[in-house]
């Protein structure tokens, strides 16, 4: 379906859907956080859904321009990470974990909207409007699910890799944490070598067929 547009239209389709699935995420962690007892991200006016409070220039915008002009079919980026301190939860593991999920759990969400978005777009069927409304849809599903499954991984410093810590001993959390100085290192490898690709295949394929079916395309 995205094959059919040209270079600038696929740009104009996915900016906003990349910069919002990346902010959003960010924005659950520090609402999470809040939850629990610490408001370091909504002190620092982190708790915002304006992009440029969020945008990291390498994550945000290079690196996923990058992936779409080079037409890799695979689409990601991070944004500045939303700060959280562990000191001001009563039970830091615990809430350590939900803050982690609510990442990926905001994605899942925005994914949801997108779909109900593009649903409207086939409904609609006044072509100049529905299909943009679709391809922003199908462009929002996809980056929303590649964010939420990529970091539900187990490396450090993922959000799976914090969810993980806070069900593991300790001693174990504290030993499998110190992987997180060479966390970007190996995500790059499995991405350069294709095996991320391969690894996130097939979940992806049976995740974006429900949500595609919830679009009706």
């Amino acid at each position: 379906m995205m094959e059919e547009l040209t270079l600038v239209q696929r740009i104009v389709v996915w900016i906003l859907p990349v910069i919002f699935a990346i902010a959003g995420h960010e924005v659950a962690h520090g609402w999470m956080a809040r939850r629990y007892g610490d408001k370091t991200a909504e002190r620092e006016g982190r708790l915002t859904l304006n992009p440029i409070k969020h945008i990291d220039p390498v994550g945000t915008l290079i690196v996923p321009g990058l992936l779409l002009i080079t037409f890799t079919g695979f689409i990601f980026g991070w944004a500045k990470p939303v700060p959280v301190d562990p000191r001001n939860f009563k039970k830091p593991k615990q809430a350590m974990m939900m803050v982690a999920l609510a990442g990926p759990a905001s994605n899942l969400l925005m994914a949801t909207a997108w779909a109900l978005i593009a649903r409207f777009g086939v409904m609609l069927e006044i072509e100049f409007i529905s299909m943009p409304l679709i391809y922003m849809g199908v462009a929002g599903i996809t980056i929303n699910l590649v964010l939420a499954i990529i970091n539900m991984l187990p490396i450090p410093p993922l959000d799976g890799a914090r969810v993980l810590s806070g069900l593991l001993p300790d001693y174990w959390a504290w030993r499998f944490n110190q992987l997180e100085r060479f966390g970007f290192v190996i995500l790059l490898i499995l991405l350069v070598t294709g095996v991320l690709g391969m690894m996130l295949a097939y979940p992806m394929f049976i995740i974006q067929q429900v949500f595609f079916s919830l679009a009706g395309i």
